[in-house]
């Protein structure tokens, strides 16, 4: 038998053959290029998306700006406005200054280990913070533990600074009522008690305050609850009704009080009396005539040279108009403004993401500092009554500049948790509080 081989078939069908099997593999390749390719394009954008999360600011830089600006305008205009009184009384013309810096050294470290702390805690302790602040209400009254100054006991000397109570009350009723919005919040809107309860707790901070005297803080932090249960919810009628009554019960102190009485009626005419009852009023408006557009210069104040009581702490805004004239009062007008509306931006945005006890805390602190700036400022200026409540971030005192660093850095920790899925410093309190539920069972 014999078998003929078409040699040129045969090479024909293997090369076809190849083609077959080689088709698949080129496939594979083109597959697996394109594989490649995606995944180093998932690479990149992950690489991507992480250069954008770290170039993100871990707090909001609008409200380190604005806070950081105030404080060191506040320190230079503190200088400035208390050399000749920390001359005559200590010897050292930047006595007061040294001690402001210290305070505001105090103020942003303490602040920095609230930035760590979540804001879930405050929302848990409120009661209890309210509670010890109520406590050092009463403790201030009791003669030998609260210092008298100028008539009023409002001070517990802590060594080397005296503690303002008053200024750690507001916080404490701010992230007090915070809470009890969140935890209330259905009662407050459509039951008489939900408004109750707080009011019976407003009243009796009130009542311990007006004993030291202190007018000025009652009404500062009677406004600013009365502004968070409004945003609360509260029915309309209710809100008004408070309102008024507030508005009687202040009115009634003055008129049955001989020296606030005195004040208002300074206050409706400072040039009756320009040498006695109007005296410190009429000097803060010499002081902001003198000013006039662009000021005497830095370091030029008249006024300070003992015509104006208080210049470095109620009257720091006189001093700062005389010196630095309407543009610069003008600046520190716009940078509350800008301090407080940021904060309502940033309040609206944690209620819209269900961040509620942020939110509410937010919208109270900014009340706060807005209503406070803006009754020390209509006071130097001869709008209200002449009040003892200091520029908040500016005037000289320690109690209120370390308070309002913590209110600033509470701020910044509520912004900084509605921006990030794990908020600084989350898992080592996680592990505290895992760790002290591990002890509690094993005792």
């Amino acid at each position: 038998m014999s078998v003929e081989i078409d040699l040129e078939t045969l090479a024909t069908n293997n090369v076809d053959d190849a083609r077959e099997n080689t088709q698949p593999l080129t496939d594979l390749f083109s597959k697996s290029a394109k594989k490649r390719s995606g995944k180093t394009n998932v690479k990149k954008a992950s690489i991507k998306s992480k250069k954008v999360i770290a170039q993100q600011w871990l707090f909001d830089p609008w409200i380190i700006v604005i806070a950081v600006s105030i404080i060191l305008l506040g320190i230079t205009m503190v200088g400035s406005a208390s050399i000749s009184i920390a001359e005559r009384n200590n010897g050292e013309p930047f006595y007061y200054l040294y001690r402001q810096l210290i305070a505001a050294g105090l103020g942003i470290f303490i602040g920095m280990i609230v930035l760590t702390i979540p804001i879930k805690f405050w929302q848990n302790m409120g009661p209890i913070i309210l509670f010890a602040g109520g406590g050092l209400l009463i403790a201030v009254l009791i003669p030998g533990v609260g210092r008298e100054i100028n008539g009023s006991s409002r001070w517990i000397p802590m060594g080397v600074f005296n503690l303002q109570v008053s200024e750690l009350v507001k916080l404490a009723m701010v992230i007090y009522l915070a809470g009890y919005l969140v935890r209330h919040n259905d009662n407050v809107k459509h039951k008489i008690k939900g408004f109750f309860m707080p009011m019976v707790v407003l009243a009796s901070v009130a009542v311990l305050l007006l004993m030291e005297p202190d007018l000025g803080a009652t009404v500062v932090i009677s406004v600013t609850a009365l502004g968070m249960l409004f945003l609360g919810g509260v029915r309309l009628w209710q809100f008004v009704l408070l309102m008024l009554l507030m508005a009687i019960v202040v009115y009634l102190l003055i008129i049955f009080e001989p020296y606030r009485l005195v004040r208002l009626q300074s206050f409706m005419n400072p040039w009756a009396d320009p040498f006695n009852t109007g005296f410190q009023l009429t000097q803060s408006l010499i002081a902001f005539g003198r000013g006039e557009l662009t000021g005497v210069g830095l370091g030029n104040s008249i006024q300070k040279l003992f015509y104006l009581p208080e210049a470095h702490t109620d009257f720091l805004f006189a001093v700062l108009a005389e010196e630095l004239g309407a543009i610069g009062a003008i600046s520190v007008i716009v940078l509350f403004a800008a301090l407080v509306s940021r904060v309502f931006i940033l309040a609206r945005r944690a209620d819209q993401l269900r961040h509620t006890f942020s939110a509410y805390m937010m919208f109270g602190l900014a009340i706060w500092i807005g209503l406070q700036a803006f009754v020390n400022i209509a006071v130097n200026m001869g709008v209200l009554p002449t009040k003892g409540l200091t520029l908040p971030l500016m005037s000289y005192g320690g109690s209120s500049m370390m308070i309002m660093c913590v209110v600033i850095c509470l701020i910044l920790r509520a912004e900084h948790e509605t921006r990030f899925k794990y908020p600084l410093a989350n898992n080592f309190w996680a592990t505290f509080a895992n760790n002290q539920q591990t002890m509690k069972m094993s005792y």
